[in-house]
């Protein structure tokens, strides 16, 4: 009973160096993970520190800025505290608020009409099988023109004597219109030139969605017996919404951001017809020198699409976690 318990000396021990070479090379993976990451930051931080004095500094100088009233005298600028007065004068600006009702019109519709027609386009030419190529290079033509030629082309044909929008409506028995020149369609004139320059993008990335979607679910909703209109609802806008979502965010930006083609195409007119924020921060800054109070400006602005940003970004998460 007592040799049952004992250990057999012929019973063969596992040997110790198997387990400290796996030991050994463990530690030294690890090492070149951290002279992987150290090397990575490395090689990333001029990249870095370049990006922050571009965006960072010039962002804490406009803050700074937005809190003095900057003088110019000999050449020189001289800069006068004046505490929170640029953004109290904020809400007696008429002019701010028209530009930024007006932005904020500008930038849904003309977000919207993008949206849809970029959608309705991207869902065209994903079904198409013979001639996508084409069709693609089509749809994507506006978004290569340059914005100064856009507003050539546009001014051109919404001209009141020889544009060719008035040519052609014309031809149907109706009279010409000043579209740039009249209050009640300067602003629906700059929207659907937008509209018409930008919606190649919403139907570059719906497309790359569409594309990029599982093809079994729709084999499943067919076997279902699911009509095409169900699966648009049912399927494709479900699994597209985050991309829709993304894709409002940014458009919703860069169309609160527009300034070129109000420039270009009314110049803010006729009186505040198209008077955007961009366009009355351009006046503050460059015609009226008042630097600080457009600095002011900025900041508003700034902190207003950072918080829509966020809202939207928020509802993308939430959206993604309910599918």
């Amino acid at each position: 009973m007592r040799t049952s318990l004992r250990t057999s000396p012929a019973t063969p021990v596992s040997p110790a160096v198997p387990v400290s070479r796996a030991g050994a090379g463990a530690l030294a993976r690890g090492r070149a993970m951290d002279d992987d990451r150290l090397w990575r930051w490395v090689t990333f931080s001029p990249a870095l520190i370049l990006m922050l004095a571009l965006s960072v500094l010039p962002l804490i100088n406009l803050f700074w800025l937005s809190f003095h009233n900057v003088t110019w005298a000999g050449g020189q600028a001289t800069w006068t505290p004046v505490s929170l007065a640029h953004y109290g004068a904020l809400f007696q600006d008429g002019l701010f608020g028209v530009g930024l009702l007006n932005t904020t019109i500008f930038a849904v519709a003309a977000v919207t009409g993008q949206m849809l027609l970029g959608f309705f386009a991207a869902l065209l030419c994903s079904r198409i099988t013979r001639g996508r190529v084409l069709y693609r290079t089509i749809f994507i033509l506006p978004i290569l023109i340059p914005g100064i030629v856009v507003g050539a082309i546009w001014k051109l044909m919404l001209n009141y004597d020889f544009g060719l929008v008035n040519q052609a409506i014309g031809l149907l028995g109706f009279e010409p219109h000043d579209w740039l020149g009249a209050s009640e369609t300067a602003l629906l004139s700059v929207i659907v030139v937008d509209i018409w320059h930008w919606t190649p993008f919403c139907f570059l990335l719906f497309l790359a969605g569409l594309e990029s979607l599982p093809q079994d679910v729709y084999e499943a909703a067919k076997i279902d017996g699911a009509t095409p209109w169900q699966e648009l609802v049912w399927v494709t806008l479900p699994m597209m919404l985050p991309t829709i979502l993304v894709t409002f965010a940014f458009r919703f930006v860069l169309g609160f951001k527009v300034f070129d083609e109000v420039y270009l195409l009314t110049g803010g007119g006729p009186g505040t017809a198209t008077e955007v924020i961009s366009f009355t921060l351009y006046q503050r800054f460059f015609t009226e020198d008042r630097v600080g109070y457009g600095a002011a400006m900025s900041v508003t602005v700034i902190f207003l699409v950072s918080l829509l940003l966020v809202l939207a970004l928020s509802a993308r998460k939430r959206t993604e976690a309910t599918t």
